[in-house]
């Protein structure tokens, strides 16, 4: 099930048209500050605790961050807690509904005072308080901290505080990228309100954010979707909605649950539950074929042949039989090239009957690898294809071939391939992914999968998806091939290339995930992921072309 993850200017134009359409600002804030007190009392509870009695700081900026904080201090009031404000502004400087919930507070007796006596250590406010609720800086904060607000950060994570809750977004962390600037709140929890924002959502931003707890604010449904954001994430089985009030990320290891009510179909014969055609392979990398052959057959493919050189060929018959093979019908021997554009029309009968081509696995950087690429790229009414690892190197020497995928081509680039694609360093690719990955989108209208820690996949005139998660027992060498041979295979089953990327990636994940139960300090293979799909396949329910909403 996908969500929306909307840009921080998105999720403002939102407020905007709820405003537009007669929902007032205060109740919009009322409603986040609501949702803000549910998550609080939920991890406070988790600790054993209780409200009543408990000190709390709220520090609030000038923007609706400050005003949610206004609002959460009244109802910790009535919830028998001690709320404290520190206002980085004087109380006739608010504007708006800040405004009027401060006022609102300062009514009923919460104490407030200025940032100024914070930091100068008046007494009156607690130095250590049970609770910390940063409303400092909002999803709107880009750039660098100013002096006074990177004091007023180091200062709050000094506090030593139990709990320490971010409203929408720790101060100093830029929502766009998920990178402190240069350094931000560290929370425990960070409510998100409607829905988590992309820099929330990559992995480098955990240190910061802690548990992202993304909660409703009664947004019209209306508003988002005449409004469509240009990100969406998907749920883990542990996050489908059912009774509960929010969706949290990361979330404990699932145990998977359907997305839908769609179960796995029993196809009757092999030929029906699709044909993958493998094509890669090198007298120096016989593996990672293998590999990719072996993904797209336990994620559900009935047909798996895999072509390339001899070399390659003798691995697979003599490790999986279950995998048939395609000779090249090329001449062998020291001094002739393994791949060449001659390859080509021996392999036609093979390409024509399959549903799905992996293209690239140990290919190889030859210059007879490259024209194998051209001319399989030009070949008319060519099956989808997922182009993997040296298929992208040979996209990047011949930047022309670009223009022949189309949108039902998924390419799987590492942040190393991606960086060679955009003619700058892997290290740039990492700086900004989200930044990357438009570039790449850019290049050609097919389906792009930026691999990596929080992997990114941009759909041509759809969101770009989010995969929040980073796990470890999947940075381990071969676990591409598995990747790109999972992906072929839900193209084989008759998926769109969107929809087939997003699955293979999120089945990837679950491998990997359930791996580290046995493998908890890593030590797994790249076999150990691909034998692990379909223990997860088993508990899903598969996602039929019209039971996931992939558009909102």
């Amino acid at each position: 099930m996908f969500v929306p993850v909307p840009s921080p200017e998105e999720m403002s134009r939102w407020d905007a048209e709820a405003i537009r359409l007669g929902m007032a600002e205060e109740v919009l804030m009322e409603s986040a500050a609501r949702c803000a007190m549910d998550s609080l009392r939920q991890h406070w509870a988790a600790k054993g605790r209780t409200l009543a009695e408990a000190s709390v700081l709220l520090l609030a900026g000038s923007g609706n961050n400050g005003g949610d904080a206004f609002c959460m201090a009244r109802h910790l009031l009535d919830a028998g807690a001690r709320p404290v404000l520190v206002c980085t502004r004087s109380p006739e400087e608010y504007r708006g509904a800040a405004s009027h919930w401060l006022k609102v507070a300062i009514s009923l007796g919460v104490p407030t005072f200025s940032a100024e006596a914070w930091e100068q250590g008046d007494d009156t406010i607690p130095a250590r308080p049970d609770i910390a609720v940063d409303g400092l800086l909002g999803t709107g904060f880009r750039g660098a901290l100013r002096e006074r607000e990177a004091r007023l950060v180091e200062k709050f994570n000094g506090l030593g505080a139990a709990l320490v809750l971010a409203v929408d977004i720790p101060s100093g962390l830029d929502s766009r990228t998920g990178r402190p600037c240069p350094d931000a709140v560290r929370a425990h929890v960070t409510v998100s309100f409607q829905a988590a924002k992309p820099g929330l959502l990559v992995p480098e931003a955990r240190p910061f954010t802690g548990r992202v707890d993304v909660r409703p604010i009664g947004m019209p449904r209306r508003v988002q979707e005449e409004q469509r954001p240009s990100f969406r994430t998907w749920l883990l089985p542990a996050q489908m909605p059912g009774d509960r009030a929010s969706s949290a990320f990361p979330c404990e290891v699932p145990a998977a649950s359907a997305p839908s009510a769609a179960r796995w179909t029993s196809p009757a014969h092999k030929g029906e539950a699709g044909r993958v055609l493998v094509l890669g392979g090198c007298s120096d990398y016989v593996g990672a074929p293998c590999l990719a052959g072996l993904a797209a057959l336990r994620t559900g493919a009935g047909l798996v042949t895999v072509a390339g050189p001899e070399a390659v060929l003798n691995a697979v018959r003599f490790s999986m039989p279950a995998l048939t093979t395609q000779s090249l019908s090329r001449p062998a021997g020291p001094d002739a090239p393994e791949w060449g554009a001659d390859a080509l029309p021996p392999l036609a009968p093979a390409i024509a009957s399959s549903k799905a081509l992996v293209f690239g696995p140990g290919l190889g950087r030859t210059e007879g690898a490259a024209d194998f690429a051209e001319a399989l790229l030009a070949l008319p009414q060519r099956p989808p294809m997922v182009l993997d690892a040296d298929a992208l190197f040979a996209l990047a020497r011949r930047p022309h071939l670009l223009k022949l995928l189309r949108p039902c081509d998924v390419l799987t680039p590492h942040p190393g391939e991606a960086a060679l694609l955009l003619g700058i360093t892997a290290a740039e690719v990492q700086a900004d992914r989200f930044f990357a990955l438009e570039k790449l989108a850019g290049l050609a209208p097919a389906v792009w999968v930026l691999k990596g820690a929080g992997t990114l996949i941009a759909v041509p005139h759809e969101p770009s998806v989010i995969s929040p998660w980073d796990v470890p027992q999947l940075a381990v060498a071969g676990s591409g091939d598995v990747l790109a041979g999972a992906i072929g295979a839900f193209l084989a089953r008759g998926h769109a290339s969107d929809l087939a990327a997003a699955l293979g990636v999120w089945l990837h994940v679950l491998a990997g995930r359930r791996l580290s139960q046995t493998f908890p300090m890593r030590g797994n293979g790249p076999h150990d992921i691909a034998d692990a799909l379909p223990s997860v396949l088993a508990e899903l329910g598969e996602p039929c072309k019209g039971d996931i909403c992939l558009s909102f």
